[in-house]
C-alpha cells in the first residue's frame, strides 16, 4: 500500500482507508451492515497487514454506535492507527446538536473521543455545509481544537466548490489553519465532483478523499439492467441514497465495468475502485466491506492498473456534460487550463466532437 501526503500537509496517509459505515448497524443503519466489535477487530487486523492504517467514522453512523465498535476494534493499538470522525448532521431534538457551530463541534468531539476510547483524532471533519453558521466560527473552533490537542488536522465534507474555496480563503486571510482535506462522493457514474470540487482541491492544496466509490452499493456487481439489488444490501434494503440522474447511464457504466472485469478476471467492484483511485486529483479512497471476503476483494483492487484503453472505456460511459463556462473554455482556451483541470477539459472537448 502506498502512502501519500494529504493535501498541503505533512500527514502521510494510505491510498486506501477503511470506512466504518457497516460497523454496528443500528439506529437506522441496519441496511449498511451489522459488524460487531469482534469482527471489526479482524477487519482492522486485515487492514493493518495490508498497510492500511487509517480508519474513518462519524457520529452519524448508527448514531455513535459505529464509533464505539471502532473504538473496541483498535483498543490497545491507538498509536498504530490514524482515526478520523465527523460531526454536523442533526442528532436528537436539541436544536444545537448539529451543524458547524462552536457549541455542536465542541460537544461532539468530546463524545466522539469517549466512544472511540482515545484523547485525540488525527482528522476531524465538518460532515456537511452549514450556511447558517459564520465560517469564521467554524474555522476558529477547529483551530482551537488543534491547539488543545484534541485533533491534529481538520477537513470538510459534502461542500460545494465555492464553499470550499471561501472556507480556505477566510482561514488563510486570518492566519489560521485551513482544512487539509475534503471528503466527497465520486464514482465512475457520479462524476459531478469533476466540475469544481476535484480541481478546487488540486488548486488549493486540499486533499480529495473519496467516500463510497462503489456508489453506496450500486456498483457491487449484482445490479444491472436485468437484476435488481438483492435483499440484505443497502440498495435492496430501502437505503435512500444516492440520487441517480439517469438509470440508463448508470447501466452503461455497469456494462463497461463488467466488460473490463471479465477481461481482467476481476470483479466489478475491483475495477470501479481501480478506476477511481487513478483519476486526476484523487487522494485517498475510503473503502468499506460487510464481511472479510469483501474486504480482501476490495483491498486486492489496489494492485490493478488499468490500461489507458480500459480507463477510457469506463470514463466515456458517463462523461459529465460540458456546462458553461466549461464548454466555452474547452472550445476556446484549452491552453489556459490549470493542470488540475486539463484532463476534464479534454473530456468535454471530446463530448463536443472537437477531437
Amino acid at each position: 500500500m502506498d502512502y501519500i501526503y494529504l493535501g498541503n500537509s505533512g500527514l502521510k496517509v494510505p491510498k486506501y482507508i477503511l470506512g466504518t459505515i457497516p460497523f454496528s448497524g443500528t439506529n437506522g443503519f441496519e441496511p449498511a451492515g451489522n459488524i460487531d466489535a469482534e469482527t471489526a477487530r479482524r477487519h482492522v487486523d486485515i487492514c493493518l497487514d495490508a498497510g492500511i492504517n487509517m480508519f474513518d467514522t462519524a457520529n452519524l453512523y448508527s448514531e455513535g454506535d459505529a464509533e464505539k465498535v471502532l473504538g473496541e476494534a483498535i483498543k490497545g493499538r491507538r498509536e498504530k492507527v490514524l482515526l478520523t470522525s465527523k460531526t454536523g448532521f442533526d442528532l436528537g431534538e436539541d436544536p444545537n446538536a448539529g451543524g458547524a457551530s462552536r457549541i455542536n463541534i465542541e460537544r461532539s468531539i468530546d463524545r466522539t473521543l469517549e466512544r472511540l476510547g482515545t484523547d485525540y483524532l488525527d482528522i476531524y471533519f465538518v460532515h456537511l455545509w452549514d450556511g447558517r453558521t459564520p465560517i469564521e466560527e467554524t474555522i476558529e473552533t477547529m483551530n482551537d481544537l488543534i491547539k488543545s490537542g484534541k485533533i491534529r488536522y481538520w477537513g470538510v465534507s459534502n461542500y460545494s466548490g465555492w464553499a470550499l474555496a471561501r472556507t480556505y480563503t477566510i482561514a488563510e486571510q486570518k492566519g489560521l489553519i485551513p482544512p487539509i482535506t475534503q471528503q466527497i462522493y465520486y464514482t465512475p457514474e457520479a462524476r459531478e465532483a469533476e466540475y469544481e470540487l476535484l480541481p478546487a482541491g488540486g488548486e488549493l492544496g486540499i486533499g480529495s478523499m473519496i467516500w463510497s466509490p462503489l456508489g453506496e452499493g450500486l456498483l457491487n456487481g449484482k445490479i444491472d439492467r436485468n437484476n435488481e439489488a438483492p435483499s440484505g444490501t443497502r440498495q435492496g434494503g430501502g437505503w435512500p441514497e444516492p440520487w441517480v440522474k439517469d438509470e440508463e447511464r448508470l447501466y452503461d457504466v455497469i456494462d463497461a465495468l463488467k466488460e473490463v472485469a471479465e477481461e481482467r478476471n476481476a470483479t466489478v467492484p475491483q475495477i470501479a475502485l481501480a478506476w477511481v483511485k487513478d483519476r486526476p486529483n484523487v487522494g485517498p479512497v475510503v473503502i468499506a466491506a460487510r464481511n472479510e471476503e469483501q474486504l480482501h476483494e476490495n483491498i486486492a483492487s489496489y494492485n490493478i492498473r488499468l490500461t489507458q484503453k480500459e480507463h477510457d472505456r469506463i470514463e466515456a460511459a458517463a462523461r459529465p456534460e460540458p456546462y458553461y463556462p466549461l464548454w466555452h473554455r474547452a472550445m476556446n482556451s484549452m491552453d489556459k487550463g490549470s493542470p488540475s483541470e486539463i484532463s476534464y477539459l479534454e473530456g468535454y472537448k471530446k463530448s463536443m466532437g472537437l477531437e
